[in-house]
């Protein structure tokens, strides 16, 4: 989701090849043979040989490093990005294991439930407390850390909605809310046909002026 997010907000035109982790193309696996998704594989023109990006936040870098018209990655603050980059990673570290955790309990309906939802929120209650403050995560502006922690907050807020729409968190439903109601958002989650099935050619949608 966040891979997409940003190769659209970058305009980056790229073919897409949708597919089922349980039915894995042959040409994924020898791209990349730790076959997971994202891939994004990128042809270099001075080796000849292909570029291959396997890690989300890998791919909205190069993207937003091609293009970047809202100034996510601050470029005129050479102190940003590393900042952000150290943000995103160490969210991601402690809150995964977190949420994996409680994704479980409450699929399970373990005894820990709410030991395991207080433990995620936490980190939740971190970021309503930016926002509080600003109307995006690291600024007054959307950044690379809106966008790369948007997914985290789209699953987390699925777990019990009921409960997130009751949560003291009138910020974050906000901010999440502008997301999950934009237009870019329905071009990210557009559903594209099976590649194996067809082999057809299929691009991601850009839209410009995001």
């Amino acid at each position: 989701m966040r891979a997409r997010t940003a190769l659209i907000k970058a305009n980056q035109q790229v073919l897409i090849r949708a597919i089922k982790l349980d039915n894995k193309p042959k040409e994924m696996l020898l791209a990349s043979p730790k076959g997971t998704v994202p891939v994004l594989v990128l042809p270099n023109t001075d080796a000849d040989q292909m570029v291959v990006l396997e890690e989300s936040l890998e791919i909205m870098l190069w993207a937003l490093r091609q293009d970047d018209p809202g100034n996510l990655l601050r470029c005129e603050d050479p102190q940003a990005l590393p900042l952000m980059i150290s943000f995103i990673t160490e969210f991601e570290r402690n809150f995964i294991p977190l949420f994996d955790a409680y994704s479980c309990a409450k699929r399970y309906h373990d005894d820990d439930l709410q030991e395991c939802r207080e433990a995620c929120e936490e980190y939740v209650g971190s970021l309503e407390a930016r926002l509080s403050k600003s109307p995006y995560l690291f600024s007054e502006n959307e950044s690379l850390v809106d966008i790369a922690l948007l997914p985290f907050m789209r699953k987390f807020a699925k777990i019990d909605k009921q409960r997130f729409r009751q949560s003291p968190y009138p910020n974050l439903r906000k901010w999440l809310n502008d997301y999950l109601q934009s237009s870019l958002f329905s071009i990210v989650m557009q559903q594209h046909e099976l590649w194996l099935e067809n082999r057809k050619d299929c691009y991601l949608a850009r839209k410009r002026a995001i």
